[in-house]
């Protein structure tokens, strides 16, 4: 068996073992108002690094993970070796301001105590506020001046992870769950991070410690006090419930004891040879519940062609976790720990502000800030009585910025985020809306297009018009309108 993890290469200058060690329980630790004594935690740190378990991951927000690990590298001196630091900045929507950006940076730059972070990971709540290009525009000038290493994000679906990459953000990976029970990240973003040469990093593999012995064969529980298992039982209901989620388990137990290995090993193994996943993220509880030892099995066996079809059996009997990777955080179920936003956000403020017309009282309008607008003569949308019509829209960020130029695909994705934030805005939904018109400069292009609209509307199924405009104004590939009924 290897004595070290397995290791890739994330980027050319950033080697990483790919069983990387999540940090997010110190923040359960912590809960209470306790504080880890970041030298004690540094030593527990250091004990997984010389281990060769020497990548971690954590976030803004996982208590005092950054500070723990900012003491753990500070034992390292200039030019030595040391272990990899990975980290989030989750901000609330809200404008991105160069200076609401780069303080969020350098609080991470801070309480790691480090010149660049290896790699920094953003999350954005909504797409229906476009801000997050902005920030995401802002990181990458800061990756340009070398105090970011590496760009990834985390939670982020297939389309706007095209997005982002078609508006020339560079990025290195996307952090999603991906478990036997949660296997939406082995299609669409898959297929896009081999294309695009972008790299998964799965946490959830254990399915908060559900993919293990302890579990099989056990009785459904009633009750589950702990966050993180909570969070992951909702997925297994989700999934098809108790029953559905025993016959993989069961199916992983037969693999493990063929292999002599344990079940996590079999899950986490089943992740780590989807082509496009360059590591899983393993919980580290400083110094409790150590399994560095089982861990390292993952690497001592493949599965073979019976086993797979051993899981398919049981997958088969599943139901899809419905969506994308990150549509738990961002559309109902929400199969967070609280089943809604409320333990990471109060709320989710509008992009945009309706405002009544005057001398109709049953008229209210949104304007998105474009220069046309005034100029032009015309709105966002409008609200008569309960209608809502948005104006033919298009990607346009900002004032006048031409989002994504030549990607018909990811233009009608950001084009839909902003009428659903103008529907939203109106008091409406997306499930409210009726009709649609797509003008295509290129009729050719109809299929991402197509796809796209089929995101946001395949169980909505409104009246639509695909239409071939000939040449739109600009770098533009695509307008689309809507008509929704409240």
């Amino acid at each position: 068996m290897s004595k070290h993890p397995e290791r890739i290469n994330l980027t050319p200058d950033l080697s990483i073992s790919r069983l990387v060690c999540g940090l997010w329980q110190v923040a359960d630790i912590e809960k209470n108002g306790a504080t880890v004594d970041p030298e004690q935690g540094a030593d527990a740190l250091q004990a997984y690094a010389e281990a060769g378990f020497d990548s971690f991951d954590m976030a803004d927000h996982y208590g005092s993970a950054e500070i723990i690990t900012g003491h753990l590298l500070k034992r390292y001196t200039a030019g030595e070796k040391r272990p990899v630091a990975f980290t989030k900045w989750c901000p609330e929507p809200g404008p991105m301001t160069r200076d609401v950006v780069r303080r969020g940076v350098e609080e991470r730059l801070i309480r790691l105590g480090v010149e660049k972070v290896d790699l920094l990971q953003f999350h954005w709540w909504t797409f229906e506020h476009p801000a997050w290009l902005d920030a995401l525009h802002e990181m990458q000038a800061m990756k340009e001046q070398g105090l970011i290493g590496a760009l990834g994000l985390t939670n982020f679906d297939a389309a706007h992870l095209n997005l982002a990459l078609s508006d020339g953000i560079e990025i290195a990976s996307n952090q999603v769950s991906f478990s036997l029970v949660d296997r939406r990240a082995a299609g669409d973003l898959s297929a896009l991070c081999l294309s695009r040469g972008v790299k998964l990093l799965a946490y959830g593999t254990l399915c908060g410690g559900f993919l293990s012995e302890k579990w099989l064969g056990q009785p459904e529980p009633v009750s589950i006090p702990d966050w993180s298992r909570s969070k992951y039982k909702r997925f297994i209901d989700t999934a098809g419930g108790w029953a559905v989620y025993q016959g993989i388990l069961r199916a992983a137990s037969a693999i493990a004891r063929k292999h002599s290995v344990s079940i996590s090993n079999v899950a986490s193994r089943w992740v780590l040879e989807h082509p496009a996943v360059a590591a899983t993220i393993i919980g580290a509880r400083l110094g409790e519940n150590e399994h560095r030892d089982d861990n390292l099995k993952v690497f001592s066996f493949k599965l073979d062609g019976d086993d797979r079809a051993l899981l398919d059996g049981a997958f088969a009997k599943a139901k899809p976790i419905p969506g994308d990777c990150g549509d738990e955080y961002r559309k109902p179920p929400f199969l967070t720990a609280s089943g809604d936003l409320s333990h990471h956000l109060d709320a989710i403020p509008s992009v945009y502000k309706a405002v009544p017309v005057p001398g109709r009282q049953d008229r209210f309008r949104v304007s998105s800030g474009s220069i046309w607008e005034p100029l032009a003569g015309y709105s966002r949308a409008v609200r008569v009585g309960d209608r809502i019509l948005v104006s033919g829209t298009t990607a346009t960020h900002g004032s006048n910025r031409c989002v994504a130029p030549g990607d018909p695909g990811a233009q009608a994705t950001y084009i839909l985020d902003k009428i659903a934030a103008s529907i939203s805005a109106l008091g409406g939904k997306m499930e409210d809306v009726v009709r649609t018109r797509i003008y295509l400069k290129d009729v050719s292009q109809w299929e991402p297009v197509s796809r796209a609209h089929g995101r946001f509307f395949s169980e909505i199924l409104p009246a639509n018009t695909l239409i071939e405009a000939g040449a739109l104004v600009g770098n533009y590939e695509v307008e689309i309108e809507a008509e929704a009924v409240v």
